[in-house]
C-alpha cells in the first residue's frame, strides 16, 4: 500500500508543477518566478492555497482574493498523474517500467494541457522525456533496445509527416499541426511498428465526437488533436501486451 500511496502523493505534486509548465512556456514566462498566483488579480498564493487537490476543493475552484473561477485543469492535472503513477506501479510493480511509465504519464500531460490550452505541443518535455526514456531502456535492454526503439521512433517519425504533407495537399490546409508529427516521433519510440499505427487510428476514433462537438455547435473543425493522441499512446502503452496478442491472432486468421 505504501508504494501506491508514495506515487500517488508523488503523482499530484508534480501534475500541479506540468500545469505550470504547461501553461507558462507557450507564453514565454518562467516556469520558476514569479511565484504561483492568480492568474486574474496576481495575488500571490500562500503555501496552503498550493495543497495539491486539497486547495482546490477547500476553495471550491476560486480565488481567495478575488474569487475568479479557476480551470478544472489544475485539478484534473493532479488528479490524473496521481493516479496514473499509481496505476504504473500496479502494472509493473517495483521494476523499471514502472519509471518509463510515469516518465510517459508526465509528457502525456503536459501535453494534454498546452494543446487545450493553447493548441501548442512543446518540444522541451518530449525532447526531455525522450532523453530520460533512452535511459531506462538502457538499464533494461542495453544500447540495442535504445537503438532499436530510435529507429521505430525515426520511422513513425517519417510515416506521420508523409500524411501531414498529402493531407496538406488535398485538403489545402493544415491537417495536422507539426506538433503532433513530433510526438508520433516518441509513439514511435514508445510503442514500435506496427502498434504506433494503430495509436494513429485510436487517436482519431477517440477525438471523433469532439471534432463532430465543434463541428455543429461553433462550426469550425478546427480542434487540437494532441490530447487524443496523448491519451491514444498511454492507453496501447498500458495495454501493449494484449494488443500484441490480438495482432497475433489476427494475423493467423
Amino acid at each position: 500500500m505504501l508504494p501506491y500511496i508514495f506515487l500517488f502523493i508523488l503523482g499530484i505534486i508534480l501534475g500541479s508543477f506540468y500545469n505550470v509548465v504547461a501553461t507558462r512556456i507557450p507564453n514565454g514566462e518562467s516556469i520558476i518566478k514569479p511565484g504561483s498566483h492568480c492568474t486574474n488579480c496576481y495575488h500571490k498564493l500562500k503555501w496552503y492555497e498550493l495543497i495539491p487537490l486539497v486547495s482546490y476543493i477547500i476553495q471550491r475552484g476560486r480565488c481567495r482574493k478575488c474569487y475568479k473561477k479557476l480551470s478544472i485543469w489544475y485539478f484534473l492535472s493532479e488528479l490524473f498523474t496521481g493516479l496514473s503513477f499509481a496505476f504504473s506501479y500496479y502494472l509493473y510493480g517495483f521494476d523499471l517500467m514502472t519509471i518509463k511509465s510515469c516518465i510517459l504519464v508526465s509528457i502525456v500531460m503536459i501535453t494534454i494541457i498546452s494543446d487545450v490550452s493553447y493548441m501548442v505541443i512543446l518540444d522541451s518535455p518530449i525532447i526531455i522525456g525522450t532523453i530520460l526514456l533512452m535511459i531506462v531502456d538502457y538499464f533494461i535492454g542495453g544500447f540495442n533496445l535504445v537503438l532499436v526503439n530510435a529507429f521505430h521512433g525515426l520511422m513513425m517519425f517519417l510515416i506521420v509527416l508523409v500524411i501531414k504533407l498529402l493531407g496538406d495537399k488535398v485538403f489545402k490546409q493544415e491537417s495536422l499541426g507539426w506538433g503532433d508529427v513530433k510526438f508520433s516521433y516518441l509513439a514511435g519510440y514508445i510503442l514500435n511498428i506496427p502498434i504506433s499505427l494503430i495509436y494513429l487510428f485510436l487517436g482519431a476514433f477517440i477525438a471523433l465526437p469532439n471534432a463532430i462537438y465543434q463541428s455543429i455547435k461553433k462550426g469550425t473543425s478546427i480542434t487540437p488533436f494532441g490530447p487524443f493522441l496523448a491519451l491514444s499512446l498511454m492507453i496501447l502503452f498500458w495495454l501493449n501486451k494484449y494488443v500484441v496478442i490480438l495482432i497475433k491472432l489476427w494475423l493467423k486468421l
